[in-house]
């Protein structure tokens, strides 16, 4: 059990306290096998009041297994919580269901207090990258690449895969996460949240003046991450859950059926004293 991950739940149940939490009313898994797009790379759980909740699919087996049905026997009618547990405890496709069961339950808990986080000016998180700065990426995306690398920043990328390793155009891969202890900025993908890398990453990143959390992922309530040094969140705020839904069912783009958003840590303390009484009563 990783500490972020550990406190994040715990925060989402104490805010959960004794009401009720509207129970799953379905799980939305794009077609499998994976179409090679980006539009085939989240799954959404769907409670009853419309909330959803995304989770990155191509770890492990989560989505043959998740579309087969082999993962979420009786989840309809369900207690969304449990199900969120499992993201601490059990790997592979309970882990992938579980967190998009936290991103379901903390979007209630942000309707139910009121709570709409702002527009995102790009797809970096307001990172903002300046000529000279040193900023680390975790996880090689070639569009996010191509926007810092542009602003004339240095960027190193720390990746799992071996094979990417070395120098590149305007860019270095690295192995070795030590490789972040004097960057600048970091932007980190939601996935080494999901799959618990996070703590390990953000160890590395003292040195870090801003830390960008980003990716469709990116959904949860952000106290713990704040409190561990992510300094903005950048997610994706659903509009449209129907028209959703049914996009990512048939594999088709669904980014018209949402938006990206942007959280820093100082707007969220303004609103968060207000957020504790509400969620709490």
């Amino acid at each position: 059990m990783t500490s972020i991950a550990a406190a994040l739940l715990s925060d989402l149940a104490r805010r959960v306290g004794s009401a009720p939490v509207p129970r799953v009313k379905a799980l939305h898994v794009p077609p499998a096998p994976w179409n090679g797009g980006k539009d085939g790379e989240f799954c959404a759980l769907e409670l009853e009041d419309g909330s959803l909740g995304l989770s990155y699919v191509l770890l492990d087996d989560s989505l043959e297994s998740l579309a087969g049905g082999r993962s979420a026997p009786g989840l309809v009618g369900a207690d969304p919580m449990p199900i969120a547990a499992a993201w601490l405890e059990v790997p592979g496709a309970r882990r992938t269901l579980g967190f998009a069961a936290v991103n379901a339950v903390s979007r209630h808990l942000l309707d139910r207090m009121g709570f709409v986080p702002a527009e995102a000016p790009d797809s970096i998180g307001g990172l903002d990258p300046q000529p000279g700065e040193h900023v680390g990426m975790v996880g090689l995306f070639p569009p996010l690449v191509r926007q810092v690398t542009a602003l004339g920043a240095r960027l190193t990328v720390l990746e799992l895969r071996a094979d990417l390793a070395g120098d590149h155009p305007g860019f270095t891969v690295t192995l070795d996460p030590r490789a972040l202890q004097d960057c600048d900025k970091v932007l980190c993908t939601s996935t080494a949240l999901l799959n618990h890398t996070l703590d390990r990453v953000l160890s590395n990143c003292r040195s870090a003046g801003r830390i960008a959390l980003i990716g469709p992922g990116a959904g949860c309530l952000p106290d713990a991450l704040f409190e561990a040094g992510v300094t903005t969140l950048g997610g994706t705020w659903v509009t449209d859950p129907s028209g959703l839904t049914q996009a990512l069912r048939q594999g088709q783009p669904w980014g018209r059926f949402a938006r990206k958003f942007v959280l820093n840590a100082a707007d969220w303390q303004s609103a968060s004293a207000s957020a504790r009484g509400l969620m709490t009563c």
